[in-house]
């Protein structure tokens, strides 16, 4: 989720806890294997043999279309102290797919298998090698094709998201074609799509068949999900972050992009993630309407010190 989990986003959600490992937003690789600067900057977990500061494991994904170039950029990140590569095959920007990244590589599964074959090959056995795919670009045709490309190439997890890049982002996520791909390959499966709470995340693994299901946008308009999750798993009544504790999540989170982003850039990731958590949380969508034409980093930060002040 490019612009969004990215460094503060990972770190804020895994302090709260619930979170079994994250995957970095993508690095792009095309004509040349990287610096390490560019690595760090995407995942600066790597200075913390990447771990974030609770202690929750990060894998570094990868997205491009050569081959030999996606794989010498594997080998370089490992050496600076990446703990996994996961390769993106299911970015469904228009931008990306133009340049022949993410879902577009779907309609071409030789290619596919070319890409896992040679990472699996460029970094150490003990390293795993997994990828994240969408059900297809235009249509599913070559669901199976794909997975089985990705598997018969060497990786050792495969994490599928429901929907073509057609479908995007709308209802409904297919689990269906998840379990048929489970039922394809001989590699662990993780369900991704459509999981917003405990009602969705048990019916996903009970359509899928899935042990593993990873949550993007779910997890970020409810923080609490994986804890709450964990919590519902062992039988107990789990907690639900309060409005007050969010903003005081905020408030840190607005800390962390200003270190990382340009001033300009601030005000848009907080104002993002105030717009996702609208979902979960009633107040948020009219503190945001409040906040529109805030665009200098003092004034939202001022903002968000007199909002909470009333809680």
């Amino acid at each position: 989720m490019e612009g969004v989990v990215d460094a503060p986003m990972r770190e804020i959600l895994t302090r709260i806890g619930g979170i079994d490992q994250c995957v970095t937003e993508f690095v792009r690789v095309s004509e040349r294997v990287l610096p390490a600067k560019v690595f760090r900057k995407i995942s600066p977990e790597l200075f913390n043999n990447s771990y974030t500061s609770s202690g929750t494991p990060v894998i570094l994904q990868l997205l491009g279309s050569d081959p030999q170039v996606v794989a010498g950029n594997a080998r370089k990140a490992v050496s600076i102290g990446a703990r996994g590569i996961d390769l993106n095959f299911g970015c469904p920007a228009r931008t990306v797919n133009k340049s022949r990244g993410g879902a577009i590589l779907l309609n071409e599964p030789e290619l596919v298998h070319k890409i896992v074959w040679w990472v699996r090959q460029a970094v150490p056995d003990h390293i795993p090698v997994t990828a994240k795919m969408r059900l297809g670009f235009h249509d599913k045709s070559l669901a199976l094709d794909n997975a089985a490309a990705i598997a018969d190439a060497g990786a050792c997890g495969l994490t599928v998201h429901a929907r073509t890049k057609e479908e995007g982002y709308r209802p409904p996520a297919h689990w269906e074609w998840i379990a048929r791909i489970r039922e394809h390959v001989a590699v662990p499966v993780t369900a991704n799509g459509e999981v917003w709470n405990w009602q969705d995340y048990q019916r996903c693994r009970q359509v899928s068949g899935c042990e593993d299901v990873m949550i993007g946008r779910g997890l970020v308009a409810a923080p609490d999900l994986g804890l709450r999750i964990k919590a519902l798993q062992r039988g107990d009544d789990p907690d639900h972050l309060s409005w007050p504790e969010m903003l005081l999540l905020l408030q840190q989170f607005l800390e962390m992009v200003e270190q990382q982003l340009a001033p300009k850039y601030v005000h848009g990731r907080v104002k993002q993630w105030l717009k996702m958590m609208s979902r979960e949380y009633s107040e948020a969508m009219p503190m945001l309407q409040q906040m529109r034409t805030l665009k200098q980093v003092a004034e939202v930060r001022q903002f968000l010190h007199e909002y909470s002040s009333q809680f």
